[in-house]
């Protein structure tokens, strides 16, 4: 039985009973009623409208998914972090007993030494800053031949530049060829200065480690590579040193090079310093040696030298200027 016979015969019992109903077919327009809205859809009063037919209940049908794939986000994808360095411990007493110094060493000889060396290199640093000169806190130690103390001078006066009041300092292992600051530290690094210029997603802080010296942090060379020499003249170099210059204005840079004579590297870093220390070995470098040396960083304004091993009381003291560099 259809929608409509079923509304007429439901009338037609209400009009039996005694109901007064109006006369109802599939166009009626009396009031209560609204028009036919489609092929057998009508509006029908209040208590007539039939009960929906049962829901038809849909049939399962097997599909075939793809299967999912997730991708994972590269470090390059990833926002960049504030990583905090990690933290080193340096074995003082150890450093102390092998003729280092250290910010409790009672040794007052070596401490003044180092007190005659580290002040003309400060004051001129904070010269060329005041001038608005960039890179005047890049220290570049160096020496004409292996062997002739430049490590340990590197490390001593770090030691001593962090024993200012308001100066830090950071080492930087910068002998890529042959790195020895981290090991006579007594401490484990694997990635340095080479791996930042390597890859520009490793972010600086993640291979800077701060000490148990409160203002001493060091900067590793990193793994090595065949194109060291490409590396320290590349743009990359060039933006790193700018960032470690400009990034705290209180902050020397000390960087341990190779020797000038035996790699083409300490050539090319010298030329990006603001300052040379110059070590030379009393009574073993030759005087040749020495000149060919200077004459490789004359590229550099203010060249200092510092006479290493000597051994009567002025030579110990012994530090001079050398503005520049000319051979006699």
């Amino acid at each position: 039985m259809s929608i409509i016979e079923q509304a007429t015969r439901r009338l037609e019992e209400l009009r039996r009973a005694g109901i007064d109903v109006p006369s109802w077919a599939p166009n009626a327009t009396e009031p209560g009623f609204g028009p036919v809205t489609g092929a057998g859809t009508a509006t029908l009063p209040a208590g007539l409208a039939p009960q929906a037919p049962a829901a038809r209940t849909p049939v399962a049908e097997p599909i075939e998914l793809a299967p999912r794939t997730v991708a994972r986000p590269t470090r390059a994808d990833r926002a960049p972090t504030n990583a905090r360095s990690r933290e080193v411990q340096i074995d003082l007493r150890r450093l102390a007993a092998e003729g280092y110094l250290t910010p409790d060493d009672p040794r007052m000889g070596l401490a003044e030494e180092l007190r005659a060396v580290k002040r003309p290199i400060i004051e001129h640093a904070q010269a060329a800053r005041e001038a608005g000169k960039a890179g005047g806190n890049l220290i570049f130690v160096t020496s004409a031949l292996p062997g002739e103390g430049k490590t340990y001078n590197a490390i001593n006066l770090a030691m001593s530049i962090a024993m200012e009041v308001d100066h830090s300092v950071l080492l930087v292992d910068a002998d890529v060829v042959r790195p020895s600051v981290m090991s006579r530290l007594g401490v484990e690094a694997e990635l340095g200065m080479l791996d930042v210029l390597t890859k520009p997603s490793l972010d600086l802080s993640e291979v800077l480690m701060r000490t148990n010296i409160p203002k001493l942090s060091l900067l590793p060379a990193g793994r090595p590579t065949d194109q060291s020499t490409e590396l320290l003249a590349s743009v990359a170099m060039e933006r790193l040193l700018a960032d470690l210059a400009d990034r705290y204005s209180d902050r020397i840079v000390i960087f341990d090079g190779p020797p000038l004579l035996a790699t083409s590297e300490s050539r090319v870093l010298a030329a990006r310093m603001g300052q040379v220390l110059m070590v030379v070995q009393a009574q073993k470098t030759a005087q040749s040696s020495v000149a060919r040396a200077f004459a490789d960083v004359e590229a550099c304004e203010t060249v200092w030298c510092v006479l290493n091993k000597a051994t009567s009381q002025r030579a110990s003291a012994g530090y001079e200027r050398y503005p520049q560099y000319r051979r006699t």
